[in-house]
């Protein structure tokens, strides 16, 4: 049996990996949880699974949270400091890196220098400290197992083979929502539109990543350090039936693909119980009843924000933390209806126009330039810069900053 955390227990992978404990109880003890804001479902996870310890984003949940557990005893933190304590514990053999956003670099990398082996679903620990974050895995000895069903699929893909021997890596995406809406559609797009996924079901800001495609970019950076490609070597196609999850190419020319049902229970299930694979109690993918698999290439004006995430790589250092920070600004802006969709690569590219990348010799160095990005690109939300059709004025490029 595997004693689990899990980081980001409210969220979308944190409900399904507890599904799969509470569906494997043989497999999985969950020993502790991390939480948001969501205090009524953590305190149902707590009561149902009986975790020894738990956090919560702030103080302030403590005392509500402890109200609603009654006479559990249960241990409760808060904060950065109990994420990272609950990641790093002793007894834990597999943590879940399941926070959305910058937010879980500092957990998830306590969990890494603590030896843990950690089931990772929070590709911003590696898209902002993807050099640092890989490097301290190797001191340690800890195996990164990726979650993203993308990731998992090209982990799956690469098992027997000889990685000199890849000559790249293909990451599918669905194309969201907005596949085959016209561009100019695009400059009213609503926030219900955005969270309509055609196939997946995830938190909101996931989903709009996905609209925009930024979520792929975010896994193109992830890819890079995951399975230590060179940037060209990680291309992205659209799949919009979501069954191939991604692909790997040979030198030889030949194609590996993992598929399967779009559901995350089976690459949550693969990460906790690898090498060994759980029996499926979830249907099966029926090939017979598949029709046409859909192959497309990206449409560059359709999907400006994977570019960006290109050309974050392309620039290194600190440019992909700067990507990221400014992505959730601009991501959270949209979703409280104060930016619309289009501003929000708009708001990431300034950012970055803004920022002179350095290398970073620590995460420190990498979190004061997220709180930079972050800064930066909450100014270009200002109501005041923004038209009556909730778009960015374009902003004088002399305007520059040295940062």
């Amino acid at each position: 049996m595997k004693s689990i955390v899990i980081l980001g227990s409210t969220g979308s992978v944190g409900v399904s990996a507890l599904n799969l404990a509470r569906s494997f109880p043989d497999e999985f003890h969950v020993r502790g949880l991390v939480a948001g804001r969501n205090l009524k479902l953590l305190a149902a996870q707590i009561k149902e699974f009986s975790p020894d310890c738990v956090s919560v984003r702030e103080q302030e949940g403590v005392a509500p949270l402890r109200r609603l557990l009654g006479g559990c005893k249960t241990e409760i933190l808060w904060g950065e400091k109990g994420a990272a304590t609950l990641a790093a514990a002793d007894g834990v053999d597999v943590v879940v890196a399941a926070i959305v956003g910058g937010a879980g670099l500092v957990p998830t990398l306590a969990a890494v220098r603590a030896g843990k082996e950690v089931a990772l679903a929070n590709k911003e620990a590696l898209v902002m400290a993807g050099e640092i974050f890989v490097g301290e895995a190797k001191r340690n000895g800890v195996r990164l197992l990726p979650v993203d069903s993308e990731h998992s699929a090209i982990f799956q893909c690469l098992q027997g083979n000889r990685r000199e021997e890849v000559e790249q890596i293909i990451l599918t995406a669905s194309g969201g929502p907005f596949l085959r809406a016209s561009l100019k559609s695009l400059k009213q797009v609503t926030v219900k539109q955005a969270l309509k996924h055609p196939n997946w079901k995830m938190g909101p800001k996931i989903t709009v990543d996905s609209a925009t495609m930024m979520n792929k970019g975010l896994e193109v950076v992830e890819a890079r350090w995951l399975f230590d490609m060179k940037p060209p070597q990680v291309d992205v196609v659209i799949h919009p039936q979501s069954v191939v999850h991604s692909m790997v190419r040979y030198q030889d020319g030949s194609i590996i693909a993992q598929l399967g049902i779009p559901d995350m229970r089976i690459p949550i299930a693969y990460a906790l119980s690898y090498p060994r694979r759980l029996k499926a109690s979830w249907r099966p993918l029926e090939l017979t009843q598949l029709g046409e698999l859909t192959f497309l290439p990206v449409e560059k004006k359709r999907y400006p924000a994977l570019q960006l995430a290109y050309e974050a790589l392309a620039v290194g250092g600190t440019m992909p933390a700067v990507l990221n920070a400014a992505n959730e600004v601009a991501v959270a802006a949209f979703l409280d209806e104060r930016v619309g969709f289009l501003d929000i690569h708009r708001i990431i590219a300034k950012t970055m126009e803004a920022h002179a990348s350095i290398h970073p010799d620590d995460v420190q160095q990498i979190l004061e330039v997220d709180r930079w990005a972050r800064e930066k690109a909450s100014r270009l939300v200002d109501p005041a810069s923004v038209t009556r059709y909730g778009e960015i004025r374009r902003a004088s490029s002399s305007s520059r900053s040295i940062h």
